[in-house]
């Protein structure tokens, strides 16, 4: 099973590329690496961090802590998701028979 997990926080005032570098580098320093992770932004200097894991949905998975609250204007949100596959309900695209 895949499990993706969110972490969103919004920055101080200003402090949205601090925020996002923050972010990143703690991504960097989880305990151990996850399948794949993201990070992207939006408008009010908001961060979010995607990360995808296998493992069983309650399985302990490293998580970004919180940031000083200097940096951040209110509590990290978190949530965690079972991937379904894609949404166009097709099997994702991979190496055919005989691939190298």
């Amino acid at each position: 099973m895949t499990v993706a997990l969110m972490w969103e926080a919004r920055a101080a005032g200003g402090r949205g590329a601090e925020l996002l570098e923050w972010a990143r580098a703690r991504t960097l320093e989880l305990a151990r690496s996850p399948l794949r992770s993201e990070l992207l932004r939006a408008p009010q200097d908001r961060v979010l961090v995607l990360t995808w894991w296998d493992a069983a949905y309650d399985a302990e998975l490293p998580e970004l802590p919180e940031p000083a609250p200097g940096l951040v204007t209110r509590a990290v949100h978190r949530w965690r998701f079972e991937s379904l596959g894609p949404a166009d309900g097709r099997d994702r695209p991979g190496p055919g028979p005989g691939a190298h």
